[in-house]
């Protein structure tokens, strides 16, 4: 029954564009009742994201939905709901489930589904398509099948275009042997012309996926070797499992043939007007439900948005046109509302279309971690149109402009491997503005185009910097003019950099731009008492040869210093010169925990973490934790990273308990430090019948080469013998993973508030070169990062990013490379262990005391027994004991 109060509007499809529907509806008409259904088993989701799932972040981590939405706005969302017919008259919907669900306004956001070639054996076990979070986790679930008897699954991908080398990335990080099958002479046909597709093709290949072209799939049968037959096997956790081998041969019509054992469809999206064709809605030629430049269809009150709509015949296939049709539509809707006309709420600007006219197809994005932009006529198919190219074979870098035969106006443009100049490129295009006299500037490299307007400050107010969202520069200088001071501030209220992400680091330089030209400083000072950066003073530090906090204050700051700069001071002064960090000079710098070598715990007691290096101890040595543990009464816990901790030991106890460890051989495992704590390790070929490489004596040189490099934040690492990753080495801030040919260097991970997944750094290294690298990104993030800053959030805000830091580390772009090792041999030379170093000295000692004049415990840190071992008492468990004691 229809609420007769106010206008009821239902969305079938709660992809992307559906819920910007909503959202913006719920924003500018919050009278109208809203209901949304979903086929998919979760409210929307990131899809752009979508390869991301296979690097660690999980379907919440893609939720597009703020918390607490449905709540504040009263939307009704059913999931798990198919609509199954519609009918007009009654203006009502009906789903599989038998919901019946009245509308005033319908919204058809139904979204595409991917096409599968009409290829006999299309439909056989094990072949995929790529569209939604549960196909990525059965393409998981096959490759974890195949790979169960230690055999690398191998993969095939049906498409070379932007979905299909999306689907090759995913399989990839999934450690499968991809393989991508494209029809045409080269990737990325639609976008890309021979020269950046042969470009690209080899920055693939380079990561170890193949590719074949002009490949025409005739067939999929059994594979000819054995058959697809399904062989029994023991896994590592001793339970018999059967695990079928390579069952698809890919037969093409060359005579050549391809033996897989999975297989993901990606080559390309059909429109999903299904529903709409059977109550006689009128759709494209191609497909696609017709709409008007309203976003309305042909029967009045019904709407159609997105991959499912046809404007002028044509189907849009990206989120940004998707978003502007969503914002129409709800501009359309609400404009019939009593409530009144349509104020847009997703943008500062107030020049918006309030048609939909059509959409630029450009596009921007990163493919198996190389840039890749096509913009415009990006083939020159118009009439008289001029090219102007650069090819860098140096940096593999390919950028091709085609302009007006006047060559007035940009017409187009490829980028592969640098799409830096997107932005700038898009406005010439999209405003017409005439060509600066020599076009080739805008391609060519700085130094030999000084003359080139280049950078944020550069771009007009009128150029667009997120698509997704359609936020110009000016929108964000509004939103800046407005209070938005921060990062965080600008994308929530232009939700610029929201979507796909890739245009965070063009946000962030605006910001910082147009702060700096209203006069407001970016201060990137560390405290009042040293005006610098922390990467400026680790220069004032090493160039000056500055070895003590009063000296740098002296030269360099005012003042005594704060509890900011005093710990940062002693971790640049540890990372530079490796002195002892309870000297007399540099123990008053120190915070709690490296004070007292030791993490203090909530109940005053503290923690005894000795280093297990990869986590291999000998039975000896476990024994002397057991008896240390019973003689000083402490708690034991198995830690994430592969070590023993000791809790509740008293201050004054821990010189005590620290003398019978290093006796037994342990050493500090740095566990209170900003350092390197763990090198975590799975037990590697040496035991696993999956291991391709020792694991365990890799993980075990890594600690021992490092141990005690101090840092801006904590550093975890981890070594996998295998891509089944059985020690986490993707979570940690340097993860190697063990291939056939060497080993697979990934950083810049974290488990912590904040998880991030690492980033593929390099691939089948050996270990000379793998050690290389690690000491130069280490040192390299020791010389610049900020004060507690995690490697993660570094890479995520050093200018340049992930390629940037690969340059540095890998090809020496900026010639350090030698100071950087250099700097890491002399940390590893100076190594002392710092608890071995305080027993041995009696004035460190006289700092383990609760009370200066005595040795007696603090008589306020009270223990209860629990699970056969002790631990801190609760505040209640405290309070009771006293009014008993009273």
């Amino acid at each position: 029954m229809k609420d007769s109060r106010t206008k009821q509007v239902v969305v079938v499809g709660n992809g992307m564009v559906g819920h910007r529907f909503v959202e913006t509806l719920a924003v500018v008409a919050p009278e109208i009742s809203i209901a949304i259904v979903g086929e998919e088993p979760r409210p929307a989701y990131d899809r752009v994201q979508l390869t991301s799932f296979f690097s660690g972040r999980s379907a919440e981590d893609l939720s597009v939905v703020e918390a607490g939405f449905y709540e504040r706005t009263g939307v009704a969302l059913h999931v798990s709901e198919r609509v199954v017919s519609i009918d007009r008259d009654a203006q009502v919907v009906h789903t599989a489930s038998g919901m019946v669900l009245p509308w005033d306004a319908l919204v058809l956001a139904t979204g595409s589904a991917p096409f599968v070639p009409p290829v006999p054996g299309r439909d056989r076990r094990n072949c995929f398509v790529y569209r939604t979070i549960e196909d990525l986790q059965a393409i998981r679930e096959a490759s974890i099948a195949a790979a169960k008897l230690g055999r690398r699954p191998r993969g095939a991908v049906v498409g070379g275009g932007l979905l299909g080398l999306e689907a090759a990335k995913a399989l990839h990080d999934l450690g499968v042997e991809t393989h991508v099958i494209e029809f045409a002479p080269r990737l990325m046909a639609v976008q890309l012309d021979d020269t950046g597709a042969a470009l690209l093709r080899r920055k693939i290949e380079a990561l170890g996926v193949q590719v074949h072209l002009g490949k025409n799939t005739t067939e999929i049968v059994d594979a000819e070797d054995d058959g697809g037959k399904t062989i029994s096997g023991t896994l590592a956790d001793g339970q018999i499992a059967e695990v079928t081998t390579a069952i698809h041969s890919m037969r093409f019509a060359d005579g050549t043939h391809l033996d897989v054992d999975l297989i993901v469809f990606s080559a390309g999206i059909r429109p999903r007007d299904e529903l709409a064709r059977g109550f006689g809605l009128d759709v494209g030629a191609r497909g696609g439900i017709a709409i008007n430049g309203f976003c309305q269809t042909s029967a009045p009150g019904i709407y159609a948005i997105g991959e499912c709509a046809a404007w002028d015949g044509k189907v849009y296939g990206l989120v940004a046109p998707g978003y502007d049709m969503a914002r129409i539509a709800a501009g359309h809707v609400a404009s019939k509302h009593p409530s009144g006309a349509f104020a847009d709420a997703s943008s500062t600007s107030a020049a918006r279309a309030v048609t939909f006219t059509g959409a630029d197809m450009s596009t921007k994005l990163k493919l198996l971690g190389v840039e890749v932009a096509s913009l415009g006529d990006a083939h020159a198919t118009s009439p008289g149109a001029r090219l102007y190219s650069f090819v860098d074979g140096k940096r593999d870098i390919y950028k091709k402009l085609v302009v007006s035969e006047d060559q007035t106006r940009l017409l187009g443009a490829v980028l592969v491997g640098d799409a830096s100049d997107y932005a700038s490129l898009m406005h010439y295009i999209h405003s017409g503005d005439a060509l600066p006299p020599n076009a080739e500037d805008l391609i060519l490299p700085a130094r030999e185009s000084a003359s080139a307007a280049t950078g944020p400050t550069a771009l007009p107010a009128a150029a667009q910097v997120c698509s997704c969202n359609n936020v110009s520069k000016g929108d964000l200088c509004d939103a800046i003019r407005g209070g938005a001071s921060t990062l965080g501030a600008l994308k929530s209220c232009t939700k610029a950099g929201t979507s796909c992400g890739g245009c965070s680091p063009l946000v962030t330089q605006i910001l910082h731009a147009e702060l700096a030209s209203a006069g407001v400083a970016v201060d990137h000072s560390l405290c009042e008492h040293l005006p610098f950066s922390r990467q400026e003073i680790f220069h004032l530090v090493r160039s000056g040869r500055i070895r003590d906090f009063e000296t740098l204050l002296v030269k360099h700051g005012r003042g005594l210093g704060c509890d900011i700069c005093k710990p940062a001071a002693a971790s640049i002064l540890a990372s530079c010169w490796n002195d002892f960090v309870l000297t007399p000079d540099n123990a008053p710098l120190q915070d709690t925990n490296d004070r007292f070598l030791a993490n203090i715990q909530k109940d005053g007691t503290y923690s005894v973490v000795p280093r297990v290096a990869g986590g291999e101890i000998t039975p000896d040595k476990l024994i002397v934790i057991g008896q240390v543990a019973k003689r000083y009464g402490l708690y034991t816990k198995i830690t994430g990273g592969q070590r023993i901790d000791l809790l509740g030991a008293h201050v004054h106890q821990l010189p005590l308990i620290w003398k019978d460890l290093i006796a037994a051989g342990f050493e500090s495992g740095h566990a209170y430090g900003k350092a390197v704590r763990t090198v975590k390790s799975c037990v590697g070929s040496t035991w696993c019948r999956y291991g391709v490489q020792d694991s365990v004596r890799l993980a075990i040189d890594l600690e021992n080469r490092y141990k005690g490099l101090r840092a801006p934040h904590k550093l975890k690492f981890a070594v996998s013998g295998c891509t089944r990753e059985c020690a986490e080495a993707r979570s940690k801030d340097v993860g190697v993973i063990a291939t056939e040919k060497g080993w697979n260097l990934y950083v810049a991970g974290n488990g912590g508030m904040k998880p991030r997944h690492a980033d593929l750094f390099a691939s089948d290294l050996d270990q000379a070169t793998l050690l290389a690298y690690i000491d130069r990104f280490l040192m390299f993030y020791v010389r610049t990062a900020d004060r507690l800053q995690r490697t993660s959030t570094w890479m995520e805000n050093i200018e340049g990013g992930l390629d940037y830091v690969k340059k540095v580390v890998c090809q020496d772009s900026l010639g350090i490379a030698a100071d950087l090792e250099a700097d890491m041999v002399g940390i590893i030379g100076t190594y002392e262990c710092e608890w071995k170093k305080a027993v041995e000295d009696p004035a460190t000692l006289r700092r383990f005391r609760h009370f200066v004049n005595d040795k007696q415990s603090d008589p306020d840190v009270l223990f209860v027994e629990e699970r056969g071992q002790i631990r801190p008492a609760t505040p209640a468990e405290v309070r009771e004991r006293v009014k008993v004691a009273g």
